[in-house]
């Protein structure tokens, strides 16, 4: 199963330079790295990501992150992917734009 994290470009271009991050400043202050399915990833887009672009999209292997994944109730009470260890560039599945057009993201093909 692929889960989503969204990433503001400086913090993508920082994954892809390093190799590996422990996430945006909201992972770094919950102490852990945020993922959504995607079902939960428009909702996310909406209630973190509203009026930003420049936003990278990426896709990974839920079944690859191991024992640190953790599913966990958040909104709603739904389950969300959790990330409990630096999320690694070489974990990416693929990248793509999000863009932001007309009052709501684009997300890619590949998810729909």
């Amino acid at each position: 199963m692929q889960i989503y994290k969204i990433f503001l470009g400086p913090q993508w271009a920082e994954l892809e330079a390093k190799g590996e991050t422990l996430g945006a400043p909201i992972d770094l202050a919950d102490g852990f790295v945020h993922f959504s399915t995607a079902t939960q990833a428009g909702e996310t887009a909406a209630k973190y990501f509203s009026g930003f672009d420049g936003l990278m999209l990426i896709a990974f292997e839920a079944e690859q992150m191991g024992d640190a994944l953790k599913w966990e109730p958040s909104r709603g009470g739904d389950l969300f992917p959790h990330l409990y260890r630096a999320l690694r560039h070489d974990e990416v599945v693929w990248a793509k734009p999000l863009p932001f057009k007309n009052g709501t993201h684009i997300f890619p093909q590949e998810m729909i």
